[in-house]
């Protein structure tokens, strides 16, 4: 349930511009430098991944963790500060003094929904999806408009499924719904983003009855609008697994004899195998 990067940074920017309109303090001008400075090292880090120079990498991040202190020592109320400086050790993996850090900005103002996101995947990292669930609808409530907290939520409530309902807060049948509604609000919220509505199509996938139908519309609808080459025959086979389920084997041959990307061979050739068993024929 990681940030993505070019949100995380946009949505602090707007963190910053978010009180009421009047000349910028000191701390806000330190922090939007800081947070500059840390969107050019990751792109740069980025760019250079399949030669990345480490000892470059460990020493601009250590001076934009040098930098935070300052700030957090010469404004220790500032919420924003806690909230970009727990983001930043998140996004390295010291998870423990992250989650110090957000929970501080949430103290200070718990209105920040980015805050709760972030504790949520922390927690359910950390295999607690009971304790992750509230703080994430807690961002739903503050942003219910943001498609990544809905897309999150279906996440949390299909890979924390048996923790969540020996709560006894769900039933399978009610956990299958929330999921269900949790990735078709995002893929609503956000309908040029592609992985929302992949992950929404999948989703039928993940019920105790697969709605088999239901996932080849969306798929067949999905296809439409995607790019030719991997990303279209990558629906293709997904489509073709579920012809397959449904019964339809002439239908899946004749789809998988469009799938020519070599990338993609080695799925197609497990859904020829599928088919070559006796019961798929």
């Amino acid at each position: 349930m990681l940030f993505p990067l070019r949100i995380l940074f946009a949505t602090l920017l707007l963190l910053l511009a978010a009180g009421p309109a009047a000349a910028e303090t000191l701390a806000e001008k330190n922090l939007r430098d800081i947070v500059a400075r840390q969107k050019g090292i990751f792109a740069r880090a980025e760019a250079e991944k399949d030669h990345p120079d480490e000892a470059w990498l460990r020493g601009e991040l250590q001076s934009v963790i040098n930098s935070y202190d300052v700030l957090i020592q010469k404004s220790p109320d500032f919420a924003a500060a806690y909230v970009a400086y727990g983001l930043l050790l998140s996004q390295v993996g010291m998870t423990r003094e992250a989650a110090s850090f957000l929970l501080k900005a949430n103290k200070l103002d718990p209105g920040i929904p980015l805050v709760k996101n972030e504790m949520a995947r922390l927690l359910a990292e950390d295999g607690k999806p009971a304790e992750a669930l509230p703080w994430l609808m807690a961002a739903i409530d503050l942003a219910p408009k943001e498609p990544l907290y809905h897309y999150h939520l279906g996440k949390l409530l299909t890979e924390g499924r048996d923790d969540l309902i020996a709560t006894g807060q769900f039933t399978r049948a009610s956990l299958d719904k929330a999921m269900l509604d949790a990735f078709k609000r995002g893929a609503e919220l956000a309908p040029d983003i592609y992985a929302y509505a992949y992950r929404q199509a999948e989703a039928y996938y993940d019920l105790e009855t697969p709605r088999w139908d239901e996932a080849l519309a969306l798929w067949s609808a999905l296809e439409q609008h995607a790019k030719p080459g991997i990303e279209q025959q990558t629906i293709r086979l997904q489509a073709a697994n579920v012809l397959i389920k449904l019964g339809r084997p002439d239908h899946a041959r004749a789809l998988m004899i469009t799938v020519t990307e070599e990338v993609l061979q080695k799925q197609k050739q497990t859904l020829l195998d599928e088919l070559a068993r006796p019961s798929a024929k």
